[in-house]
């Protein structure tokens, strides 16, 4: 009987030794084109670059939302964030992740997982139900949401908001320094891993090293380009630790943006609009996933996918219990891993106030202003988003427009708006934003 317990024992260690870690790099209003896998040339990033050659880099790579918060609700639930009406930033009690929400976190933490966040959060700090341990995580530290925004604590560690981090305003390095050691700590169990960068969200700050790397450049692109280098460090850093833990092959890694670039000098190449906006600017994201030995390396893929696939896929790849709860996003695990060439037809939905867009297949119907007339777009044909077909097309343009409705119906309507880009002088917020930037 003894004999019988250990070998039970043992089994069950195995099988817990071997379950798929989950790690998210996932930064912060990085432009698409921002990696050199993706042709950026302001800085280099070869730590990024590396997953995009040892896993699949996709070029219709998209976040839910525009702004920072509505695509960390979609990432966290995989559900859209316009079902709970999340469609800005948080600013004030009642505008938190509500609580009958489930967190990526919460889905795994029962099959087995030590789960944890090292950064931004963003979600709602009011009060210690709505932080990152009330939420399905053990172990969490960094700031609430925008380095310097809000008038209360910047930073968290566990429930408790602090006023100071030491090291801070550059962050990239101590959240390397974190995400070590819960890998550390955990090596011997399954854990998920939420790394979520302030880079390269404003303040532009970063270490001195860093910047003298950039010092032949003008000074704002000297900044930001230490920034993206200094934060694509810290992904290599916890990286390396995988790989000299030997973990790499047992971990599945994404490394997404929020949302689409906010400075001028991010890299959109020729992406129309930016951040705040629904145009391929603002939704299109880094979107890079990685399984050494089981996904395929070197891969490029065209189908779009977007955050919410996030947390399908991980359920999937953990084997975790399939939830009750309806979700959004697809398992990409068949696509990611050749078994699939393509994923099953589907439309990609996007909110942000009075904004709105839909992408079927290379059609896409966007209106991103308030007095808008919304336009229709072939992607494939005009990226750049500047030719309304809605003349040639007017079958299309009803049909997404009757999509988009009926999708739209299902949802809660927006609990909150964010009026510098949704009010009465919409058609002058693309000019505001370009001139936010210069």
């Amino acid at each position: 009987m003894k004999t019988l317990l250990v070998l039970l024992a043992l089994c069950s260690s195995l099988c817990t030794a071997t379950k798929t870690n989950i790690l998210i790099f996932y930064l912060d209003d990085m432009g698409w084109a921002q990696p050199g896998a993706y042709c950026g040339k302001l800085a280099p990033t070869p730590n990024m670059d590396r997953l995009a050659t040892d896993g699949v880099r996709f070029t219709n790579g998209y976040s839910s939302g525009c702004v920072c918060s509505p695509g960390r609700v979609g990432l966290m639930t995989g559900r859209y964030q316009a079902r709970t009406g999340h469609d800005a930033n948080p600013t004030c009690e009642g505008r938190e992740l509500l609580l009958s929400e489930t967190t990526m976190a919460q889905h795994l933490k029962p099959a087995g997982y030590t789960t944890g966040i090292v950064g931004k959060w963003h979600l709602g700090d009011t009060d210690p139900k709505f932080m990152p341990l009330s939420r399905g995580f053990d172990f969490a530290m960094g700031t609430v949401g925008n380095l310097g925004e809000g008038k209360g604590p910047s930073f968290y560690r566990g429930n408790e908001l602090i006023k100071e981090l030491e090291g801070a305003p550059v962050t990239s390095p101590i959240y390397a320094r974190e995400a070590c050691g819960l890998i550390d700590t955990n090596k011997g169990k399954p854990f998920f891993l939420y790394l979520s960068f302030n880079a390269v969200h404003s303040p532009v700050v970063t270490s001195p090293q860093w910047l003298e790397k950039f010092k032949p450049l003008g000074k704002r692109q000297q900044a930001y380009a230490a920034l993206i280098a200094e934060a694509d460090e810290a992904i290599g850093t916890v990286m390396t630790r995988l790989r000299d833990l030997k973990l790499e092959e047992n971990t599945l890694i994404f490394c997404i943006s929020d949302n689409g670039g906010a400075s001028k000098e991010a890299e959109q190449m020729s992406l129309r609009g930016s951040k705040w906006f629904v145009w391929e600017g603002g939704i299109r994201v880094t979107w890079m996933a990685q399984w050494k030995g089981r996904v395929p390396g070197g891969r490029v893929v065209a189908d779009p996918v977007i955050q919410l696939d996030v947390l399908p896929t991980a359920l999937a790849a953990t084997e975790a219990e399939k939830p009750s709860i309806e979700l959004d996003g697809v398992n990409l695990l068949p696509l990611l891993e050749g078994k699939a060439d393509k994923l099953v037809p589907r439309e990609l939905y996007f909110r942000f106030g009075v904004q709105h867009a839909v992408r079927q297949g290379d059609w896409k119907l966007v209106k991103a202003s308030k007095d808008m007339e919304p336009m229709l777009l072939n992607l494939a044909a005009d990226p750049g988003e500047q030719k309304d077909l809605s003349a040639e097309n007017p079958a299309k343009k009803t049909e997404l427009t009757a999509l988009f409705d009926q999708w739209n119906a299902t949802m809660q309507s927006p609990r909150w708006e964010d009026q510098r880009w949704n009010g009465d002088a919409d058609h002058k917020t693309e000019k505001k934003a370009k001139k936010k930037k210069k």
